[in-house]
C-alpha cells in the first residue's frame, strides 16, 4: 500500500499537492518539498503549484463567506466564537491577518469566511491572498527541499521506533493546540474588558444621565 501511494504521488504529484493545498496543508507542502530533494518533482514548478491550491481553497471560503452569510449564521452557530476572534484579528491587524492565518490552527478557514462577510475588497483579499500563498508555501516547502535527506532519515527512523515518535507527535500536536486555545480566551477576555470598560465610563459620564 505504501508504495502503492509513493507510485501515484510520483505519478501525480502537482495534481494531488494542489488539491492537498486547498484541503489541508503543511503536509502535502512538506511531503512536496522532500519530493522535490529527491528529484520527483519540480522546486519551482511544486511551489507555484502549492501555492496556487493554498490560494484558491482560501478563495473558495472567502466566497462562501460573501455569498452565504445566513448559512454560515446557521450552520457554524457552534464556530461563533472562531468568528468573533477572527473579526477581532482583521479589525486589529488590517490585511497583515491574511498572511497570519495560514498558520493560526483552528482559524485558517474561519478567517477567510469572516473576511467575507465584511465589506472588504474581493480584489483586493485576491491579491494580497495571492502574495501569501506563494509566500507560505515557499517558507513551507524550501526547508524540506534543502533538508529532504535529513527528514527522510527521520521519518525512516519514526517508521521503526514508532513507540518513540507517536507520544512526541501527540506531546507537539497538543501543544500547538494547547497554545491557541489560551489565544483565543486571551483575545475574547480583552474583547470583553474592552466593551465592560465602555459600559462604564458612558454610565459615568455626567452627560449619559
Amino acid at each position: 500500500m505504501e508504495e502503492l501511494f509513493i507510485g501515484w504521488l510520483k505519478e501525480y504529484g502537482y495534481v494531488i499537492l494542489f488539491l492537498w493545498s486547498i484541503i489541508e496543508g503543511e503536509m502535502g507542502l512538506i511531503m512536496g518539498g522532500i519530493m522535490s530533494h529527491t528529484g520527483d518533482m519540480q522546486y519551482c514548478v511544486t511551489v507555484f503549484v502549492a501555492g496556487l491550491g493554498g490560494f484558491t481553497g482560501d478563495q473558495i471560503y472567502f466566497y462562501i463567506g460573501r455569498f452565504n452569510k445566513g448559512l454560515i449564521q446557521r450552520k457554524l452557530h457552534g464556530q461563533r466564537r472562531k468568528f468573533a476572534i477572527a473579526h477581532l484579528l482583521l479589525k486589529k491587524y488590517g490585511w497583515p491577518i491574511i498572511f497570519a492565518q495560514r498558520y493560526m490552527y483552528g482559524l485558517r478557514t474561519v478567517i477567510p469566511m469572516s473576511i467575507g462577510i465584511t465589506k472588504y475588497s474581493a480584489r483586493k483579499f485576491a491579491f494580497i491572498n495571492l502574495i501569501s500563498a506563494w509566500a507560505w508555501a515557499t517558507i513551507t516547502i524550501t526547508p524540506a527541499y534543502i533538508y529532504g535527506e535529513e527528514i527522510l532519515s527521520l521519518l525512516a527512523y519514526a517508521k521503526e521506533h514508532w513507540y518513540f515518535a507517536l507520544p512526541i507527535a501527540g506531546s507537539f500536536a497538543y501543544g500547538i493546540y494547547a497554545y491557541f486555545q489560551k489565544l483565543e480566551r486571551r483575545l475574547l477576555q480583552r474583547r470583553n474588558d474592552r466593551i465592560s470598560a465602555i459600559a462604564t465610563q458612558k454610565l459615568s459620564d455626567p452627560q449619559e444621565l
